[in-house]
């Protein structure tokens, strides 16, 4: 993984002693809140319902254990410090999100600058987690390891971010603008859904190129984004993302928020959006006369792809070592099948580590499960670890012959559970419980889906099915792209919730990327589990075999059998919104 240099440990330490100072400035009163708004903002600190919430960067997803420790001693030393609904939990809380970051919902504001410097002395930072700038860019956790990969998307994203950082003609953007990149078959990243998705590509000749697609996103209007480049040599990408921000920053509404995104001025403008950019992209080539646009090296790629090779210890093994079906448990096998995954390199595996349990949020993890991962991570892993656009984490380094001793370790902690790609492996949102902006909470739906389906051998012959919960139109659980999406919404004061079927995110199982319909008006708390039910019972009970997923069904039939189960579960008595 990508090692900071002089440079950046400089650059982290000034910006947190920077930081420091306007806190200082803020709690004696010198610096008024609006303008230190615009401050913290900058580093990754918002006001939400209870305490400020920190947004930590993890770019594209890559972790190291000593960063996980950081993570968990501010989860226990600040994040519960301030009490709050973490009491009875036993302490403080990280959550990771969809885009690959760390949250924690409860730390004071007088603590903030310690925060930032103990994430500085590990390479970490919150910068540009918030704000109308290019955000965390985000990839697959599986990247650079992954069995169906064709390019290592990890050095482009970290050139990325290089050159996004502090980029002074686009941190005052219309509105937020996010970037994926994937280099497998399989797209982990959900690119499609995001203001830029690159997909790295080989043509005939073998020569490195991204797929452009530009302006996608969910919130109010869930668009999938256009294909506005087939195929663009990799040397031109920052040339190229530079021309479409740019036209972005020049066109992009600015009196309307809800219609601030990039994908409104695309869908608005259509191939006239797609000229100006090729003009724009042109123009700054032409205009090149002293070679100062953003053109890619060689020399470049290959020093940041230096920091990518090999962790040291790891190398191709032949023994895969004993998985025969009847030497183990039959959880064992389950976990195998599950949580498992094949790798690039002989002998070796990927193992996702759930972080859904019965109890405790998805994405969520205290301070003792931080340490417990990253003590993982360093036995099996040579200290590396992924957060998952799933809300998991991943252990990308781990020898074929292990799996019996790691199965066991993180069983013992509590991080084995066999469920990665079934329901109870669900996203999910903070919601109404920390967020502000949330509508009704996401928490207690996520809760009682997973104690309903609690049943191993069910949720297996169930199969796949990706489930996604939002407290608000703004989407941060991406329930637009599940199979069945759930979206919190406001009556007369009170939370109700919409159900939606159909929704994809551009994987193998899924296909193409696509919003769910929603099924009719929304349901009271307390009826969600049960529609849920009755929406998966007619599943069963319509699929040509086991083997028709959960989607395949719902294509194959359409809505209206699941909107008359859903229908049958709602209350007589009940108003709806």
């Amino acid at each position: 993984m990508y090692r900071y240099n002089d440079f950046d440990r400089t650059f982290v330490h000034q910006r947190a002693a920077q930081f420091r100072d306007q806190l200082g400035r803020r709690l004696v009163g010198s610096l008024g809140e609006e303008e230190f708004r615009a401050l913290r903002l900058q580093n990754g600190w918002y006001v939400q319902r209870h305490a400020p919430m920190l947004r930590v960067a993890v770019p594209y997803g890559e972790l190291h254990s000593r960063q996980l420790r950081a993570l968990a001693r501010i989860a226990r030393e600040f994040d519960g410090k301030a009490g709050g609904p973490y009491e009875e939990r036993g302490g403080g809380f990280g959550h990771f999100t969809t885009r690959q970051n760390c949250q924690f919902n409860w730390i004071a504001l007088e603590d903030a600058a310690d925060v930032m410097d103990l994430l500085a002395d590990v390479d970490m930072h919150g910068i540009q987690t918030s704000g109308n700038c290019i955000r965390n860019i985000t990839s697959d956790c599986f990247a650079g390891v992954a069995a169906d990969e064709t390019v290592d998307p990890r050095p482009y994203c970290e050139i990325l971010r290089q050159w996004s950082t502090l980029h002074p003609e686009f941190a005052f953007l219309p509105r937020k603008f996010k970037i994926a990149v994937s280099g497998a078959d399989e797209d982990r990243a959900a690119t499609a859904w995001h203001d830029i998705g690159l997909q790295l590509k080989k043509n005939d000749q073998g020569d490195v190129g991204f797929e452009v697609r530009v302006g996608g996103g969910m919130g109010r209007t869930p668009i999938v984004g256009t294909v506005i480049r087939d195929f663009l040599p990799w040397r031109e990408i920052l040339v190229f993302i530079e021309a479409v921000v740019r036209v972005y920053n020049r066109y992009g509404r600015r009196d309307n928020i809800y219609k601030a995104r990039i994908k409104i001025l695309v869908k608005a403008e259509g191939q006239k959006f797609i000229d100006a950019v090729e003009a724009e992209f042109q123009n700054i080539l032409e205009r090149d006369v002293d070679g100062l646009a953003h053109l890619v090296t060689d020399a470049e790629l290959a020093r940041v792809s230096a920091g990518f090779g090999l962790p040291e210890g790891v190398a191709a093994v032949d023994v895969e070592g004993d998985h025969a079906p009847c030497s183990k448990p039959a959880a064992y096998q389950r976990w195998l099948e599950r949580n498992v995954h094949a790798h690039r390199l002989p002998g070796y595996r990927a193992v996702t580590l759930s972080l859904k349990r019965a109890g405790q949020p998805p994405g969520d993890a205290s301070a003792e499960q931080m340490e417990l991962a990253a003590e993982l991570a360093e036995r099996f892993s040579a200290s590396e670890l992924r957060v998952s656009h799933d809300q998991n984490l991943v252990l990308p380094w781990v020898r074929a012959s292990a799996l019996p001793a790691l199965w066991q370790a993180a069983r013992e902690a509590g991080f084995a559970t066999p469920n990665i790609g079934l329901l109870t492996d669900m996203i999910a949102c903070p919601g109404g419980d920390l967020c502000a902006l949330a509508n009704a909470r996401s928490i207690p739906i996520a809760a009682a889906l997973t104690e309903r389906f609690a049943d191993l051998d069910e949720l297996h012959d169930i199969g796949d099915i990706d489930l996604h919960i939002s407290g608000c139109i703004n989407s941060c659980g991406h329930h637009h792209s599940g199979h069945i999406g759930i979206l919190g919404v406001d009556k007369d004061g009170m939370e109700w919730y919409q159900v939606s079927l159909g929704g994809a995110d551009g994987s193998t199982l899924s296909g193409a990327s696509v919003a769910g319909k929603v099924i009719g008006p929304s349901f009271a708390a307390d009826e969600v589990a049960d529609v849920i039910e009755a929406v998966i019972e007619t599943y069963r009970g319509q699929r040509t075999s086991a083997s028709e997923r959960f989607i395949q069904t719902v294509r194959r039939i359409g809505l209206p059998p699941f909107k008359a189960a859903a229908d049958a579960v709602r209350g007589t008595t009940a108003v709806h919104a």
